[in-house]
């Protein structure tokens, strides 16, 4: 495990302690799970950039409108999604 030093101002590091604390944890623990959270929000946003550069975006517009329509028609069940490989 490495260490890390970093420099808040005063006010956001009293209130990262204060956040801590309501959660019952300490402000490592807090840092991780932030740390966590960002990551695999990064890990997920570049999945899907991945996909979208390979996509076909007539494809993914023609799939919008399909679940546009079935929104349209009041339709609250599943929409079959796979119109491009029937």
């Amino acid at each position: 495990m490495s260490t890390l030093t970093i420099r808040l101002p005063d006010e956001k590091h009293a209130r990262l302690r204060q956040l801590a604390k309501h959660r019952g944890i300490s402000v490592n623990k807090l840092f991780e799970e932030l740390a966590t959270i960002s990551l695999a929000e990064f890990d997920a946003e570049t999945r899907f950039r991945l996909l979208a550069s390979k996509g076909s975006a007539e494809e993914g517009l023609a799939l919008l409108e399909k679940l546009d329509q079935a929104f349209e028609n009041g339709d609250s069940g599943p929409v079959k999604l796979s119109t491009f490989n029937d």
